[in-house]
């Protein structure tokens, strides 16, 4: 059995594409999220799970919803607020 993960294995599939979408390297992420990029890199292998407050700031960073992060949908806009 190998260390290598299909897109659907890993517990957050968008967030490579995201990031190399934005031409941005594992450092610069990292830089954004105030922890080492070893620490990044594990997040985008499914290595370490990522904090709620982590999934936030990528979020709020890539426009984008935590659902798409976590690939529970292909829809990439945040949802709207009606408040």
């Amino acid at each position: 059995m190998g260390d290598t993960m299909s897109k659907q294995e890993i517990p957050y599939p968008n967030i490579r594409e995201l990031r190399e979408d934005a031409g941005l390297s594992q450092a610069d992420i990292a830089n954004v999220l105030n922890c080492s990029q070893v620490a990044y890199s594990y997040y985008e292998i499914g290595r370490r799970d990522i904090p709620t407050e982590v999934l936030i700031k990528l979020a709020k960073y890539y426009n984008c919803s935590v659902d798409y992060l976590l690939g529970l949908t292909r829809r990439k806009k945040p949802y709207q607020e009606k408040y």
